[in-house]
């Protein structure tokens, strides 16, 4: 397996236009990978963009927990929360996109951004991060936490986005 080698991530080719990008964090807000395939415009510098989408999911993820109707314990707003503690969220729309999240028990956070008629991609989502398991978590010479580049990895989130 190459790892760490290849080219700079970079646009798929033959990707549908129904998947955007996607990101990967860890549970400190590092993104670990970020993917494109089809975004037709990009206004933020990448580390702009990157904190600007962490933040967002943060925001989110504080704002649904304490707004959760059946818990009587909200804790405070903005105050972190274990990865399945609480009211989540999996996804939301706009009129030009969709973005899609998943969140693992050890706090690695998968946001797919697609075209906003996409259906519920949580079992896709499950599926992308079995992949990251089986070729980035699961290598010997992956130091967890860190970005990553891995062209099995890529190659074969290729393949699976361009059959959704």
């Amino acid at each position: 397996m190459q790892f760490f080698g290849g080219s700079d991530v970079a646009s798929a080719t033959n990707s549908p236009n129904r998947m955007r990008c996607m990101y990967i964090f860890n549970r400190n807000g590092v993104c670990l990978y970020y993917r494109e395939w089809h975004r037709p415009l990009t206004t933020l510098s990448p580390q702009q963009d990157q904190k600007l989408m962490f933040g967002l999911l943060f925001s989110l993820k504080s704002f649904t927990a304490k707004m959760d109707p059946t818990s009587a314990n909200k804790g405070n707003l903005g105050v972190p929360q274990l990865p399945g503690q609480g009211c989540s969220f999996y996804s939301f729309r706009t009129n030009t996109y969709k973005l899609n999240l998943m969140e693992s028990p050890s706090g690695i956070k998968m946001i797919l951004i697609t075209d906003p008629r996409m259906g519920d991609l949580r079992e896709a989502l499950k599926y992308i991060y079995n992949i990251y398991v089986e070729y980035v978590a699961k290598n010997p010479l992956y130091t967890p936490g860190q970005p990553f580049r891995c062209d099995l990895f890529n190659t074969t989130l290729d393949h699976y986005v361009r059959n959704l």
